[in-house]
């Protein structure tokens, strides 16, 4: 039996350690937080100080979402680069969960005060000119995993010294929404006669028709864009294009980026051809 003149009950272990009596049963069962000694008669837990370390590093790997197999894999690697591994990927998720929690957020305002939230974003029916331009065509994730593809393709063109035109833009390819295994083209306008090789592509795009919203800020109001313009649409009594070719594809234009502004500054013109 260990040496239990200076260990701690449960009760004066979770007081120091802010986990509760509960939880710290629950971690002795996964085989997480062992106490030291068992009384056998009576079943009593104790612990010894040194393991109020471990307990604070599963107090932290909890609340930020960790659950407890995991918590059990991370203690075991701390003092290796999967500790910081882990904690960077588990950052990235939080963030997407808070950008999505934010975008939910904002749609209740907009429902709450319909009026007031559109104010930022103007429709207009106009004709985008001809142009050409250069695209790299990949899946990603989701929409918000966009910028995967814009890190593949600006070194391509800095390599076969392209130099392309503002705005840029994504051409959306799926016939349907959906909110995961996106297909999309970035593109850049650029000079008729501009060569590319593979995986970069060329596309003579036509003068066409398109309502176009112009949304100030955030891109989670593309959505928001795109019900004003299936409003529209029904108001106007027009069609969308839907002939399968490139020029009948959702696009957006980005006339103002995250490299030259915040999100409250950024521009967007989110662009639907019509029939």
């Amino acid at each position: 039996m260990a040496e239990t003149t200076n260990l701690m009950t449960i009760g004066r272990f979770s007081s120091l350690s802010r986990l509760s009596v509960r939880m710290l049963r629950h971690y002795d069962t996964h085989g997480v937080l062992v106490p030291v000694d068992i009384d056998a008669s009576s079943g009593y837990r104790r612990y010894s100080a040194d393991q109020l370390v471990d307990a604070i590093d599963i107090r932290n790997l909890r609340d930020v979402g960790f659950g407890v197999s995991a918590i059990g894999a991370l203690l075991a690697a701390r003092g290796t680069p999967a500790w910081p591994h882990a904690l960077r990927l588990q950052r990235e998720s939080l963030v997407e969960e808070q950008r999505a929690a934010q975008g939910r957020v904002s749609l209740i305002n907009r429902l709450l005060d319909p009026g007031d939230n559109t104010m930022s974003i103007t429709i207009r029916r106009t004709t985008i000119p001809a142009m050409t331009v250069i695209a790299l065509r990949g899946t990603v994730p989701t929409y918000s995993d966009e910028h995967l593809l814009w890190d593949r393709m600006l070194p391509l063109l800095d390599a076969r010294s392209i130099i392309p035109v503002e705005p840029c833009g994504v051409i959306e390819h799926d016939d349907q929404f959906t909110d995961r295994d996106v297909d999309l083209s970035i593109f850049f306008p650029v000079a008729p006669d501009t060569r590319v090789e593979s995986p970069l592509e060329r596309h003579e795009l036509p003068e066409r028709d398109c309502l176009v919203a112009l949304v100030e800020g955030s891109y989670d109001r593309i959505t928001e864009a795109h019900d004003l313009i299936s409003a529209r649409i029904v108001s106007d009594g027009v069609s969308a294009r839907s002939d399968g070719t490139l020029a009948a594809k959702a696009f957006n234009r980005y006339l103002v980026t995250p490299s030259d502004a915040d999100e409250d500054g950024l521009l967007t013109e989110v662009c639907v051809p019509l029939a």
